[in-house]
């Protein structure tokens, strides 16, 4: 028996080895691995899931999956775009710079001419999507987007650091356009949303730029307010955490979700502001990586659960 099964298992596993050690499959599998890091996976994968708690918001127990379904597509190949815009633009920093040096610009993996084309794919494809199997404001929002990620936040890093401000714009949409694909107009259930997106990012961009701070300033690129000045980043953070937990609680005064959301988003919020409080007063690399955590554990946390007290109060 066990002759047999080696005479039957070794061709194929001589095949196998033959087909991985081509070069022309090594080649595509590599290309493949680069167009995954150009789409940027994990960050798509949580504006989808923004998109979705927008969606179901708005539906107030008329579930829409198709739109859901049909809003998550446009969109993620709209960050798709973005992404690829993104890094078009800035593949010569990229390369200067640990952290983004093996992207797959700096890195020549991919060539700037066939990166060019996906985001411009991509964009028409987004906006034609949704034009015709969701909507139009959901589509005109979506490109925008993109527009304000790739043509106005990267380029405006070479010369301000007020980019995040511009870059939080398209960072806090994505539940808006869950909320539109649905409704098809904006209210004050969308401004809710985008005003918690919003003002989430300003902490977890912020500890990110002063991690980075070195890298960038070698770049050239203007993300660090105040010049750098002691105190400045962390008081900053603080105040953006501070004001986020009263704007957390929008959803509550509309009736878009009840006290369960509220103690949720009141005990995240407290540790969120604890954190950058805490980065305040020492402006360190762990008190900033402590930072960074935590706004990861806090905004599925609060989309989560306004979206399980929601769906609560329906039932």
């Amino acid at each position: 028996m066990n002759s047999l099964a080696s005479s039957v298992s070794s061709p194929a596993h001589s095949v196998e080895s033959v087909a991985f050690e081509s070069p022309w499959l090594n080649s595509i599998l590599g290309r493949l691995s680069a167009y995954k890091e150009l789409a940027k996976p994990r960050i798509a994968l949580l504006v989808v899931f923004a998109v979705a708690v927008g969606t179901l918001l708005a539906s107030e127990g008329n579930w829409h999956p198709w739109t859901m379904v049909h809003a998550s597509i446009g969109v993620l190949l709209a960050v798709i775009a973005s992404s690829s815009f993104n890094q078009l633009y800035e593949r010569r920093t990229d390369s200067l710079m640990p952290r983004t040096q093996n992207r797959p610009l700096p890195s020549a993996r991919l060539y700037p001419l066939e990166v060019f084309c996906l985001a411009l794919f991509c964009t028409i494809c987004s906006f034609a999507y949704l034009m015709v199997l969701v909507n139009a404001l959901t589509a005109w929002l979506t490109l925008l987007t993109t527009v304000l990620y790739a043509g106005c936040y990267t380029p405006l890093k070479r010369y301000t650091s007020l980019c995040t401000v511009v870059g939080a714009i398209p960072g806090a949409l994505p539940p808006v356009l869950g909320w539109t694909a649905v409704r098809g107009d904006l209210d004050w259930g969308a401004f809710a949303l985008f005003a918690i997106m919003f003002v989430w990012q300003f902490p977890h961009f912020l500890a990110i730029a002063w991690i980075y701070r070195d890298q960038y300033e070698r770049a050239g690129l203007f993300m660090i307010p105040g010049r750098g000045r002691p105190g400045i980043i962390g008081g900053v953070s603080a105040g953006y955490a501070l004001v986020l937990i009263p704007v957390s609680l929008l959803p509550v005064q509309l009736g878009l979700a009840g006290d369960l959301y509220g103690l949720v988003a009141v005990v995240l919020g407290i540790l969120y502001a604890w954190s950058s409080l805490q980065f305040q007063q020492e402006e360190s690399r762990q008190r900033a990586r402590m930072v960074l955590w935590i706004s990861l554990l806090y905004l599925p946390g609060v989309l989560a659960a306004l979206t399980l007290d929601h769906c609560r109060l329906l039932s």
